[in-house]
């Protein structure tokens, strides 16, 4: 068991509870309120994701709570054994150490503290191959929800390749029924983009709101006038899941890589879905193609199909 097992079981509660870590904080780390606000400031401002700006303060909340004072008084041999201590926990994902380093790097440079950032470990770019569910997984998938907003959310963001964030801030007037469209509105790096939106999953959706009657976001949290919750996107999915009888280590995000997966089977170009996925670059659209099957044409030369043409059209 390593230290943050013995002394800080928080580590590992639901991500759910990390605005309760940054309460906290805020409570009994002397200075963490000023820190934070202007850490989230300058992290909003460079036009962060929302996620992201959720992720990095929930990181820096937790170390501080574990030496019970501000990154800025820490030692760099305090840092290291906090940050190794992330790396040895079995039970954490490498995505909380990521954090970690990213967010104390960011920390530090809001504060032109550089040569402290820069002593940071740097993160090899491993990149694994995402996980893709089977058409016959995602059949049983949408099936096992038992209420129909479940259902359509779910199908909604496989449909549309959405991240968890994206679903979760859509409006009603953001679904254009007539052009078969989604508007998605600030996201990832602070771009807009429109989705497809499908003919089945329309109809789902029109069903949904004669029902449920949604006023402002498209699918409501607990509080009245506030968008759903990511925790529960992931609750849905999760129950779902267990009741599928699927057992693939799979997250939301799995929806949205075998949205990019199938198209690619189904001989839809790379450049039409990174526009859809919103991705920034080609390189991360890029790693479907190591994923979807697809079959290979054999190699030809060009020149051969220049006369071939004339030669069909004149017999």
């Amino acid at each position: 068991m390593s230290n943050l097992q013995k002394n800080y079981g928080w580590l590992h509660t639901r991500p759910n509870s990390a605005k309760t870590l940054l309460e906290r904080a805020k409570r009994e780390v002397p200075g963490f309120s000023d820190h934070i606000r202007k850490f989230e400031e300058q992290i909003t401002i460079k036009s962060y994701s929302e996620s992201t700006v959720f992720s990095y303060s929930r990181s820096i909340a937790q170390i501080s709570l574990y030496f019970k004072k501000s990154p800025l008084n820490l030692e760099s041999d305090e840092i290291n054994t906090y940050l190794y201590d992330l790396r040895m926990d079995k039970d954490l994902s490498d995505t909380y150490f990521k954090h970690a380093v990213y967010g104390l790097r960011f920390f530090y440079r809001v504060y032109d503290l550089e040569d402290r950032a820069i002593r940071l470990p740097n993160l090899k770019n491993n990149r694994k191959l995402p996980i893709v569910f089977s058409q016959g997984e995602l059949r049983r998938l949408f099936k096992a929800p038992q209420r129909l907003k479940q259902r359509v959310l779910l199908c909604l963001v496989y449909s549309a390749g959405l991240r968890v964030s994206e679903v979760c801030k859509l409006k009603l007037n953001d679904i254009d029924f007539d052009r078969m469209q989604i508007h998605i509105r600030q996201s990832k790096n602070n771009k807009s983009r429109y989705v497809v939106l499908s003919e089945y999953v329309s109809k789902g959706l029109r069903q949904y709101i004669k029902g449920s009657k949604p006023k402002v976001f498209l699918f409501n949290g607990r509080e009245k006038g506030s968008p759903l919750g990511h925790s529960a996107v992931q609750q849905t999915f999760r129950l779902a899941m267990q009741k599928a009888g699927i057992q693939k280590e799979a997250c939301v995000h799995t929806l949205r890589h075998s949205f990019a997966t199938h198209l690619l089977e189904q001989g839809v170009d790379i450049v039409t879905i990174m526009e859809q996925l919103g991705h920034a670059h080609i390189q991360t659209t890029m790693m479907y193609l190591h994923v979807a099957k697809i079959e290979r044409s054999l190699v030809h030369s060009p020149f051969d199909k220049l006369y071939q043409q004339n030669a069909e059209a004149k017999a």
